[in-house]
């Protein structure tokens, strides 16, 4: 029956093609049916998304929200800047640089770079610092300021006459472990003590390093 209406001079032919006009409008409903559906579901999943996605931000936000009120932002922010040095200076030896970082108020950091290696760091952080490195002696202050200079050491312990007319008493304590006091006119001015790293200060313009093998040197 389905392949009689494709014979022209069979009576039941007019028959046929009315049985088939309406088999091709059922199909063409299904069809646009389908494709309804296709629309829906696609709108659907779009708004599905969009809806995933408006839900997303608040997370996210909230997250963020939560992160700055604990601290951890400011430690990222922290690391930003020392990532990136406020400037470069050549030290006293002529191949040593200091790249210096700001990383807060009265907080800086220095590292002491030769042929592309770092080789020591020195950190500000309420207190200036130093360091001795094979009788260069460099000082970083609490404003960010590098002062280098070579030699002028004195190995303690003993009481030795400085630059800017300071002294120094230096006295062993233990392994790697010695204090300074720095004498003025007017007694002891300051007072400086490794504790197995090196130390430094600004002593009013004079430079001053001591070393954790005992050895002080300063600088005008």
């Amino acid at each position: 029956m389905t392949y009689r209406g494709n014979h022209h001079n069979d009576p039941g032919g007019p028959e046929m093609n009315s049985t088939t006009t309406a088999r091709t409008t059922r199909r063409r409903t299904l069809y646009v049916a389908s494709a309804a559906l296709t629309a829906a579901a696609a709108l659907t999943l779009a708004v599905c998304s969009g809806a995933n996605a408006a839900e997303a931000k608040p997370v996210s936000h909230t997250k963020s929200n939560s992160v700055a009120a604990g601290g951890w932002s400011g430690v990222q922010l922290t690391s930003a800047k020392a990532a990136s040095p406020v400037r470069t200076q050549r030290l006293a030896d002529g191949v040593s640089t200091a790249e210096i970082s700001k990383l807060g108020e009265q907080h800086y950091r220095a590292k002491i770079v030769a042929r592309g290696e770092v080789l020591a760091t020195l950190e500000t952080n309420g207190h200036d610092d130093g360091l001795d490195a094979n009788d260069m002696f460099v000082t970083l202050t609490l404003d960010g300021q590098v002062h280098s200079w070579m030699g002028g050491g004195h190995q303690g312990p003993g009481t030795f006459t400085l630059a800017g007319g300071w002294k120094a008493k230096v006295t062993k304590l233990g392994e790697l472990r010695y204090r300074a006091q720095i004498i003025g006119h007017d007694g002891v001015a300051a007072t400086l003590e490794t504790h197995q790293h090196d130390v430094g200060l600004n002593a009013n313009g004079i430079y001053i390093v001591l070393s954790s093998g005992g050895i002080i040197s300063a600088h005008a």
